[in-house]
């Protein structure tokens, strides 16, 4: 028997196989086990799967993804089951709609923080536009002092059924009601703040933690601070995109900070010790040996970025840019001269593959 995760024996198709024998195999097995039409033990279970199957192998994405990693990267997803019969077969296939209590919807947003806020981390507050439960009448879709009442059209259950006969047999429709909408409740006056949805849109004002060291690009869960349920149902919850502001003495790769020190040819030559900036304020003392080298790079140990959920920090990378002057003073022109006539001609190497690995560490590893 094919196992769950192989979607071409599911629907007896080769791997080769085109969209429509994908799809001409899927309307085959969908009509032969829709529990509907097929009320034998494991007929909604294989329903499913065939299901499933159908939406990844129909899918020219998902269908790459799972041959390639033999995963169905998401199973139904949010194309439902009913919403496929309504395609292929018609409106007697309609899914059973969700009733009762809803869990609200998730949100997401962006924030941009400085490189500074990324190392350190904090709380700063954001302001977030949601759907919040109404304060007038508490979710319920009443105005206060209204008569609540069982709804007379699905007798509070909700959902109406019609049984329809079709060629595969007897089939029963199940829909949300459209009386109460789904609630099982009527009233006799809806609430004049929300319009009765139990909704009201809102600016929430939250204080967001961002943890030491979090990076561009990361994500922020926040538990139930998303848009507020249905019917009494669970808030979403919110997630958080984080964008850092470039710096400009600092440039960040993963958790080291990468800062350029210029320096002149002679400090180059003869060696020197001086200060540069670090991310948290303060300076430190960086000692240039003789003899260094355009490009090369001296490390501070623990000047970097914090472990994100861990104990150390990165380093921070000091990279050396020799600055030749641009414009020579009279008695700068005359020790210039005179250094050239006492060096002579550099020697040339055969391999310059050394060189172009210094310029590229210079210009920032690009």
């Amino acid at each position: 028997m094919a196992t769950a995760t192989d979607y071409y024996a599911l629907l007896g198709v080769p791997r080769n196989a085109t969209e429509e024998q994908i799809r001409s195999a899927y309307r085959k097995l969908a009509r032969q086990y829709h529990p509907d039409a097929n009320q034998e033990s494991g007929s909604a279970e294989k329903f499913k799967q065939i299901t499933e199957a159908y939406e990844v192998l129909s899918d020219p994405e998902r269908r790459q993804r799972y041959d390639m990693f033999g995963s169905g990267q998401g199973g139904l997803g949010d194309f439902g089951i009913g919403d496929l019969f309504e395609t292929f077969f018609g409106t007697e296939f309609r899914r059973r709609e969700a009733r009762g209590p809803m869990r609200g919807a998730d949100l997401r947003m962006e924030i941009e923080i400085d490189l500074l806020d990324a190392v350190k981390g904090g709380d700063r507050t954001i302001r977030v536009p949601r759907l919040e439960t109404c304060a007038k009448c508490e979710g319920t879709g009443a105005e206060p002092g209204s008569e609540i009442t069982t709804c007379a059209t699905c007798g509070g259950r909700g959902e109406v059924r019609q049984v329809q006969q079709s060629v595969f047999g007897r089939f029963v429709n199940v829909a949300t009601c459209p009386r109460c909408g789904g609630a099982g409740k009527t009233v006799d006056r809806l609430c004049t703040r929300c319009r009765g949805e139990g909704r009201e849109r809102k600016e929430h004002d939250l204080e967001l933690t961002i943890p030491p060291g979090i990076d561009d690009g990361q994500q922020l869960r926040v538990a139930g601070e998303g848009e507020a349920g249905l019917r009494g149902g669970p808030s979403g919850d919110l997630y958080v995109l984080i964008r850092i502001k470039d710096h400009p003495l600092f440039r960040r790769e993963g958790d080291d900070l990468v800062h350029v020190l210029r320096i002149s040819p002679a400090q180059a030559a003869l060696g020197d010790e001086l200060t540069v900036p670090t991310i948290d304020g303060a300076e430190a003392t960086v000692r240039v040996p003789g003899g260094a080298q355009h490009g090369q790079m001296v490390r501070l140990r623990g000047k970097g970025v914090p472990h994100l959920g861990s104990n150390g920090r990165g380093d921070q990378l000091v990279y050396l840019d020799v600055a030749v002057p641009r414009s020579l003073t009279k008695d700068q022109r005359a020790l210039y001269k005179r250094l050239r006539d006492l060096e002579g001609t550099p020697e040339q190497i055969d391999d310059a593959r050394g060189m172009f690995d210094r310029i590229r560490d210079a210009i920032g590893g690009e």
